[in-house]
């Protein structure tokens, strides 16, 4: 039984809404593995059209979508760059080495979580039968829930150009980020050869992300889609969350970053919580060692789910996190430093 009552864990715990459901229910449905789903079509071509790319493949999952973008950059025996804490380097079980025999070269973050540029100069190999080849640097904005800046993407690119090396963005969050900043997708995506969007997290669809890109890529992936078992014959039920996602969920992930604000500035009143200041939707606590064991139990048994341990915890805001859950978690948080 669930006992949470104040679900902060994830963006990737929210429900389809009474409106989604009904667009899910009203989808025009194919066989899409024949391309002749007219709703994943739909949702293909509309994510390609904002982000003013070639082409665009609706997948099961944002793992999927990293996977198949560096497949379809890189060989058996290629390298990608990406960051030492990045997602498609630490949380995807591996998958672009095993799935897909390419090397991950990865570098330390810095502060901000970029990577120095210098260090992702000095990691690409040399054309040298010593080496693995150097075909792609991956970035990933928002990174922590933090927003890199335009201009260090921009850097970035420039280098991946002066090299004749692909780049990839992992921007499952890539919407949070162009709100915040108040860029438009297509602008804020412009220097990316492939970029791969979640739906399922503060859009709030149910399944799915967009692999979105230059068309010899796209083509690529879909083939690779097909081999990793990716291919889903009636999709449009899913797809249809997702452009209703689209339409209605994205101006309000600027709810989520103002309840993340208030999050951070009530916990902050108590002097031993380090509290980040969330740039998005997604906030950085850890409790001081003389609390943090009690202060996670405590969290536990009053139903505020967030995702840590030992006092190190990762709360998150979405759509189904209302004022009241904020305000609500934020008075069980002082009743425990009132005892």
């Amino acid at each position: 039984m669930n006992t949470i009552r104040h679900d902060f864990r994830s963006d990737t715990v929210t429900r389809p809404s009474a409106g989604m459901r009904a667009a899910m229910n009203a989808a025009e449905v194919g066989d899409d593995v024949f391309g002749d789903d007219p709703t994943v079509n739909l949702l293909e071509q509309k994510m390609a059209g904002l982000l003013k790319k070639e082409a665009a493949l609706f997948v099961p999952s944002g793992t999927m979508s990293n996977l198949l973008a560096l497949m379809s950059h890189c060989g058996r025996g290629d390298e990608f760059i990406a960051g030492q804490k990045a997602h498609l380097y630490v949380n995807e079980a591996g998958g672009a080495a095993v799935l897909g025999s390419i090397q991950p070269q990865p570098i330390s973050h810095q502060a901000d979580g970029t990577m120095a540029l210098d260090d992702i100069e000095d990691a690409i190999k040399p054309d040298d039968s010593h080496y693995a080849r150097t075909r792609v640097i991956a970035l990933e904005n928002t990174f922590g829930g933090r927003v890199l800046p335009m201009d260090y993407m921009l850097a970035v690119a420039d280098i991946a150009q002066r090299r004749g090396l692909g780049l990839h963005l992992d921007g499952a969050r890539a919407f949070n980020a162009s709100v915040k900043l108040g860029v438009d997708i297509a602008a804020f995506t412009a220097p990316f050869d492939t970029v791969s969007i979640c739906l399922s997290k503060g859009l709030g669809a149910p399944v799915g992300s967009v692999l979105i890109g230059r068309q010899d890529l796209i083509d690529t992936a879909r083939r690779h889609r097909k081999m990793l078992g990716g291919g889903l014959r009636q999709s449009g039920i899913l797809a249809a969350a997702g452009l209703y996602a689209l339409e209605h969920n994205v101006a309000r992930l600027a709810d989520d970053h103002r309840r993340a604000k208030r999050l951070a500035e009530g916990l902050g009143r108590h002097s031993a919580l380090k509290v980040s200041a969330p740039e998005t939707n997604i906030l950085w606590v850890d409790a001081d060692s003389s609390i943090a064991e009690r202060f996670d139990a405590y969290m536990a048994e009053k139903g505020i789910g967030v995702i840590g341990r030992y006092g190190q915890q990762r709360w998150v805001t979405h759509l189904d996190v209302t004022d009241e859950d904020v305000e609500g978690a934020l008075a069980l948080v002082d009743a425990f430093f009132a005892n």
